[in-house]
C-alpha cells in the first residue's frame, strides 16, 4: 500500500532558488534529470515550485548528486512557523 506525506510546508521556493543558483532553465533541468532516470517534465517540475505537487523523493537525490548540495539546503526555512 503506497502512503502519501502530506504536504503542509513547500520547498518550492528552495528548489527554484538552487535551479536559478545553477543558471538552469526548468527545461534543462528536466532534461539532465531524464538522462539521470527520473521520468519528469517541465510542467510536472513546474508543479514541484509552485507547491501543487510534492517532489519525489528519487528527484530530489538527484537533485542533491546534481547540485553537490545537502538535504538541508532543500528544506532551508521550512522549519519556521509562519
Amino acid at each position: 500500500m503506497e502512503q502519501k506525506l502530506r504536504r503542509d510546508r513547500c520547498m518550492g521556493d528552495n528548489l527554484r532558488k538552487m535551479r536559478l543558483e545553477h543558471k538552469l532553465s526548468q527545461e534543462k533541468l528536466c532534461t539532465m534529470l531524464q538522462l539521470r532516470g527520473c521520468d519528469i517534465g517541465r510542467t510536472t517540475y513546474e508543479k514541484y515550485e509552485c507547491g501543487e505537487l510534492n517532489i519525489k523523493i528519487s528527484v530530489i537525490i538527484q537533485l542533491k548528486k546534481m547540485y553537490n548540495c545537502s538535504y538541508d539546503d532543500f528544506f532551508e526555512g521550512l522549519d519556521v512557523e509562519k
